[in-house]
């Protein structure tokens, strides 16, 4: 028997693009959103209004539905464990996100496991800050342990100035610092794991990253087959030793000696794997959707050759109802092969991702070409 009556915390755009999947499936979709101007308001079936933090409004969505995911990590997970008794069920678990949310514990997960992952220290007062990079040598990583996103929280440092500032920067909240990792690209997967254990990994994807939010996905990635055959087991194994239930990001390093290193999950839909809904036969907000319903598991190949995902960031500060923009996102929904996802975010701001474009093609050169093109078009001025 399937669940019909489905809840998500939060109403970002990742919730608007499920809202629209759970209507291809017969689903209701109940949002709790912050506030009606989030992009999931226009698409959910109801909403409940209060922020991810807001375990009042947790608990008045629980009443509506029948279990409860995730549109983003953001929460108050010891609210939520307050509220998981037998009348919540929480899609993943409480428990894998706890170990999911938080950079330190990723880490020490797949320190346990055998996982590749870069050199790690715990850092929770100047001391261990310090003495960290004298382990680890510059350039190293600086991390918050949590709500980081899109660059946000982590800096390349090259100095011992640069690490105080940046720890102050962030009020010295517990983070860790991790081996700088030469990367020749950075890749990403998504994987999907249901109540019962089976399992659908997408093609591995090459993500083209500026100033550490992600720009492009190129679907499949540009790498040897024997390279994605290892991505995929590291997946697996990731799911399998943290028994996820639901949809999972997993981001890499590649090198170019071939080494593969874990850099981050995100326990919910991914930007990388926007490029699935006109790009793959399920898409991965449905099966998300198909996960926490109860449903099999829907085919993961692709459909086209190739597949390019473009992110439209914000260049301004401005209204998005602009007539610039809508100029521009004209021109853009006229090119073949090209999908717009407009998110109907009413501001913009520098590097706020504010829409995706899906290019199919038969070969990586067309879809390239189709995105600059793309970018012209919207980085203009």
């Amino acid at each position: 028997m399937t669940r019909q009556k489905i809840g998500v915390i939060g109403g970002g755009q990742l919730a608007w693009m499920t809202a629209i999947a759970a209507k291809n499936l017969g689903l209701e979709l109940i949002v709790q959103a912050a506030s009606p101007d989030e992009p999931a308001a226009r698409s959910a079936d109801r909403l409940v209004y209060g922020k991810v933090t807001d375990a009042i409004a947790t608990a008045k969505l629980a009443k509506s539905c029948q279990v409860i995911t995730f549109e983003n990590e953001f929460v108050d997970l010891a609210a939520l464990q307050a509220l998981n008794d037998n009348s919540v069920l929480f899609l993943p678990s409480l428990a894998t996100l706890a170990i999911s949310v938080d950079k330190l514990k990723q880490r020490q997960h797949f320190k346990h496991h055998q996982i590749p992952t870069p050199d790690f220290y715990n850092v929770e007062s100047e001391s261990e800050l310090i003495d960290s990079a004298k382990h680890l040598g510059y350039p190293l990583i600086l991390k918050a342990r949590r709500h980081g996103y899109d660059g946000k929280g982590t800096w390349v440092i090259e100095d011992e100035n640069k690490l105080r500032s940046a720890w102050e920067s962030i009020n010295r909240v517990p983070a860790i610092t991790e081996t700088f990792i030469p990367f020749a690209r950075e890749l990403a997967v998504i994987v999907a794991r249901s109540e019962s254990g089976e399992m659908a990994i997408y093609p591995v994807v090459e993500t083209i990253q500026i100033d550490q939010v992600c720009r492009r996905t190129i679907a499949p990635a540009r790498i040897d087959q024997n390279i994605a055959e290892k991505v995929k087991a590291i997946a697996q194994q990731i799911v399998e030793t943290l028994d996820a239930i639901g949809v999972f990001g997993i981001e890499l390093f590649l090198t170019a000696t071939g080494k593969l290193s874990v850099n981050e999950i995100a326990p919910r839909t991914h930007n990388s794997g926007h490029y699935t809904i006109e790009g793959c036969r399920t898409s991965q907000f449905e099966q998300l959707l198909r996960v926490v319903s109860g449903r099999q598991l829907g085919a993961v190949e692709m459909v086209a050759p190739v597949a390019v995902m473009v992110n439209l960031l914000g260049f301004e500060q401005a209204n998005c109802d602009s007539p610039e923009y809508a100029t521009k996102l004209r021109a853009i929904a006229s090119f073949d092969n090209a999908y717009l996802h407009w998110y109907g975010k009413a501001q913009s701001t520098v590097g706020r991702k504010l829409a995706h474009v899906t290019v199919l093609a038969d070969t990586y050169e067309q879809a390239i070409d189709t995105g600059d093109r793309l970018e012209s078009v919207w980085y203009s001025q």
